[in-house]
């Protein structure tokens, strides 16, 4: 019995290194220069005192691969600075206004060129929602 654990978990052992290669070989959704961005949340206020949230689903396209190195070991950094952006943005709503999507786009790409040093990775929004 022991002799047939033992060969289980040899087999097992050897399998791993290549369901790890396997997972690394995976493309990413958006192709080898897309950089996915957790989505970012603001808090609105609805008129009565309700309160809202602002979701903007987004992502950066980022085709020099030095560049998108960086942005990917940035990606905490990167971030923070569109979170901060977008909870100021939301505060700011108007109860029943549209967000603009043109401006939010501006903003995070002003982050995104200081942030990383240089223009070149391209942020792409997705849904903008405000519930």
């Amino acid at each position: 019995m022991d002799r047939r654990v033992f060969l289980a978990l040899t087999g097992l052992a050897a399998l791993a290194p290549a369901a790890a290669g396997a997972a690394e070989e995976k493309k990413k959704s958006g192709g080898g220069s897309y950089v996915p961005i957790q989505t970012l949340l603001g808090a609105t206020f609805k008129s009565g005192g309700a309160r809202g949230v602002l979701a903007v689903d987004c992502g950066l396209d980022v085709p020099d691969a030095a560049l998108r190195t960086r942005a990917e070991q940035s990606i905490p950094r990167l971030r923070a600075a569109y979170v901060q952006t977008v909870q100021a943005y939301a505060a700011g709503l108007a109860s029943g206004a549209l967000p603009s999507a043109d401006y939010i786009a501006q903003q995070l790409q002003r982050q995104t060129d200081a942030i990383l040093g240089r223009p070149g990775a391209r942020i792409l929004l997705g849904a903008i929602v405000v519930n």
